[in-house]
């Protein structure tokens, strides 16, 4: 294993810090936790508070910040945060007006968020939750039940987020975000694997000439392996699974070209460049388009689409402000 580390026992609490020390004008650490919050809290509003295992970089620490998330709950590589870590961030951005949590649909982090609400609700915090499972790849399999949260959960970052920050109450801010989870679809690839560092080998193996369909961000493998093919014949067989499982036929959409960490930049436009051309043939007009590494494991070399159908009112709050390290919107 090769990594730019100094020991894999120390690499979640480095990462931390070094997170906090580059961006000081957006976050915070609570002192004594992993947990990282808005430099200044906000007051009088639903706060929004997500996580997971790190290794997800800029995930979800880069989209706390104003329009989008209040906290972020950072676990090990690939491992949910306790309950504990998740309780702590409760508490730090709680008011009145109550907190949503936002959950992929992996069963630890489902388990010990829900876990985290119980405890939080218990001391009179007004807690509700959504969990994202925007996978189409697979339907059950040894890291959650249902569909797996993969980066489509950004997408409810941003609008859940939005909506918060116009000042919606918990209920509203839960029925946006479960409604652009309703409507949010994502399927993934890689042609080459990642190396958790406390394991310190790749979670699969592939051969020169094959690729993985359909994997997590966990660095699991995918539903089955292929010989390796173009990037456009690689886009025709997502978009299909994506486009078989909800219609979005004569509609606005957003997109997200998502890379897995390393993946370079001028490849992820090339994969744009096709998927722009599919939707335009099948009549889907494209309102916005991201394109970069927005949920990644870390060194995976692959890319996953995301597309989330809008109506007017998500529209709307996808293009509201947003001022986070990760993610801005002028």
């Amino acid at each position: 294993m090769k990594k730019l580390i100094n020991a894999a026992d120390q690499v979640e609490e480095q990462m931390i810090e070094g997170i906090r020390k580059a961006w000081p004008q957006y976050l915070k650490r609570v002192e004594g936790t992993d947990v990282l919050v808005r430099a200044a809290k906000k007051e009088g509003k639903v706060a929004l508070v997500s996580g997971g295992g790190s290794g997800h970089e800029p995930a979800h620490a880069g989209y706390v910040g104003k329009g989008m998330l209040d906290a972020a709950v950072p676990g090990a590589v690939f491992t949910s945060p306790t309950p504990d870590q998740v309780y702590e961030a409760i508490q730090a951005v709680a008011g009145e007006e109550g907190v949503l949590l936002i959950i992929k649909n992996y069963t630890g982090d489902v388990m010990n968020f829900e876990m985290a609400a119980d405890m939080a609700r218990d001391e009179g915090i007004r807690v509700e939750q959504v969990i994202v499972d925007d996978d189409v790849a697979v339907d059950g399999s040894l890291y959650t039940v249902g569909r797996r949260g993969v980066a489509g959960t950004v997408f409810v970052h941003k609008i859940a987020g939005a909506l918060a920050e116009r000042g919606a109450s918990l209920e509203e801010v839960k029925a946006v975000a479960e409604k652009v989870i309703a409507n949010v679809r994502s399927m993934s690839m890689a042609i080459s694997p990642c190396t958790v560092p406390a394991a310190g080998k790749p979670g699969f193996e592939l051969g020169e000439e094959e690729m993985e369909i359909g994997i997590g961000i966990h660095g699991e493998p995918g539903t089955h392996r292929e010989p390796m093919a173009g990037a456009d014949e690689i886009v025709d067989k997502l978009l299909s699974k994506i486009l078989a499982d909800l219609d979005f036929d004569g509609r606005e959409a957003a997109l997200l070209i998502n890379g897995c960490g390393g993946t370079p930049l001028m490849e992820l436009f090339i994969v744009n460049n096709h998927v722009q051309d599919v939707l335009t043939e099948r009549g889907i007009k494209v309102h916005k388009t991201l394109v970069g590494n927005y949920m990644t494991s870390l060194e995976m070399q692959g890319f996953s689409i995301s597309l989330l159908k809008l109506d007017d009112e998500m529209k709307e709050l996808l293009d509201d402000p947003a001022d986070t390290p990760a993610y801005r919107e002028v």
